[in-house]
């Protein structure tokens, strides 16, 4: 790296990191950035390095590379963020920032609390240690005494999960064997703040969950910054989001919100006709529907359980994208009979129908839905496309066509819920998004007997018995 004078001058008080201020207001936040940025130099030459040092900024032998410009961002303690973008976008740089292990070149940082930081795989492990010696290094650098690790290490070991490993060097393991030994050290230390950069995408599925578990758990107290390319993961953990591009902030705010516009952007990427648009407009369910009284299973229908769930009209105003080649123009609920349902009972057989307008001629178009909870993790959905693939249905511009689900509505837990539908044109790998429309249709349940689970699956049957001796 060049000398200090290689890059743009700052003052102590214009670039740094410290503690949080003092004062009542203070002490409730956690993390405050203002003006952040951090910026490197490039050399186009190997020999323009030590031109610069020689020089000693009298001169400028090198280009400026900004990986982060004018981030401004308060976090209050309590508050889970979600980081989100491109590759590239800065998400790394920005947390790194954060954890003190780069100095920023322009503006302040200040942070008021212990972190704990998964930002990649194997940070702060001598790999020629033993994953005991690294458990005890790991933890000390995080604060931990010895004592304390020596009370600690057999939670963590547990925790982590790779058996003998532990007492082999860190250099023969996988990658997700580093992810479990540095997650375990970690969930383990008593931190403030949890930084969390894509490590759980390494775990295999039953480490993950055990994560995913400690993160709920550390929500209820501490200050959590993930970052993840799931959206739909960052809507269920985060309250708010920040969306970097290319070094700057594009958006923040509550995490469904800009989680909907990253994804629309996304898709905006693959359309070629300069013709995407995003529009709508968020809106709560509207008003109580009197409930049909359709006999049900008695001991359901007959108690405070029972699955009532009351649907709402298709909203044609709901948030959207795409290049409009084709439009949404009504989304139902129908009974077997294909007549329109104002309301139905968990377990019970319906039919979704999306009808949509062709506003230009298609050919092989997919039509799809997600059923959705109130904060935004896809609890199911399918499209057309596998029943069609071999028949595609081509449309005149101007025709009406639909695509009609059918399916046993699952038992449901108390809450809203909302339809997801879309339609492109294309294969599931390579489409254009004509309409995707967000919260198409709510419906709310008011009473349930799930407790546990996302949903509840409809049973053929359920006995209890004893069984006779051999």
């Amino acid at each position: 790296m060049p000398p200090e004078s290689a890059l743009p001058e700052t003052t102590a008080a214009e670039a740094g990191s410290g503690s949080v201020g003092e004062g009542s207001a203070a002490r409730e936040i956690a993390i405050q950035a203002a003006g952040l940025g951090k910026v490197y130099p490039i050399f186009r030459k190997p020999q323009d390095r030590l031109k610069q040092m020689i020089c000693r900024g009298r001169r400028k032998y090198y280009d400026e590379y900004w990986a982060l410009r004018g981030i401004d961002l308060t976090v209050r303690k309590g508050e889970t963020i979600a980081v989100i973008g491109r590759n590239g976008s800065g998400k790394s740089t920005f947390l790194q920032l954060v954890c003190g292990t780069l100095t920023p070149s322009l503006g302040t940082i200040a942070v008021n609390g212990r972190i704990a930081a998964l930002l990649e795989l194997g940070a702060g492990f001598n790999p020629e240690f033993t994953g005991r010696e690294n458990v005890y290094l790991a933890a000390s650098v995080l604060g931990l005494t010895t004592a304390q690790i020596d009370e600690r290490y057999a939670s963590i070991a547990e925790f982590a999960g790779i058996g003998d490993f532990i007492e082999q060097p860190v250099k023969l393991y996988s990658s997700g064997m580093y992810a479990r030994l540095a997650f375990a050290v970690a969930a383990h230390v008593d931190a403030d703040i949890l930084i969390v950069d894509e490590i759980l995408a390494v775990g295999d599925a039953a480490f993950t969950q055990k994560c995913m578990r400690f993160i709920h758990k550390f929500r209820e107290t501490g200050t959590l910054f993930f970052v993840s390319h799931d959206t739909s993961q960052v809507v269920s953990l985060c309250d708010r989001a920040v969306w970097l591009e290319n070094g700057e902030v594009r958006e923040i705010g509550p995490a469904k919100d800009v989680c909907y516009h990253y994804v629309a952007d996304l898709h905006s990427e693959r359309d070629t006709s300069n013709a995407f648009r995003i529009g709508g407009s968020r809106k709560t369910p509207a008003a109580a529907a009197v409930p049909v009284q359709d006999p049900r299973d008695e001991i359901l229908k007959s108690s405070q359980h029972r699955n009532s769930i009351e649907i709402f009209e298709f909203n044609d105003e709901s948030p959207w994208y795409g290049v409009q080649g084709a439009r949404i123009v009504g989304v139902e609920l129908l009974d077997p009979q294909g007549h329109i349902l104002p309301s139905l009972d968990g377990g019970e057989e319906v039919v979704l129908k999306v009808t949509c307008r062709a506003e230009k001629d298609l050919f092989s178009p997919i039509i799809g839905f997600y059923i959705k909870d109130r904060i935004g993790q896809n609890l199911f959905g399918d499209n057309t496309f596998l029943s069609h693939a071999n028949a595609p249905l081509a449309v005149a511009a101007g025709q009406e066509f639909a695509a009609r689900f059918r399916f046993q509505m699952p038992y449901l837990p108390v809450g809203d819920f909302a339809v997801v539908a879309a339609i492109a044109e294309g294969t599931q790998h390579d489409h254009i998004q004509h309409h995707w429309v967000d919260d198409a249709l709510f419906f709310r349940v008011h009473a349930s007997h799930v407790s546990r689970g996302l949903v509840g699956i409809p049973m053929h049957d359920i006995a209890l018995g004893i069984e006779e001796a051999c």
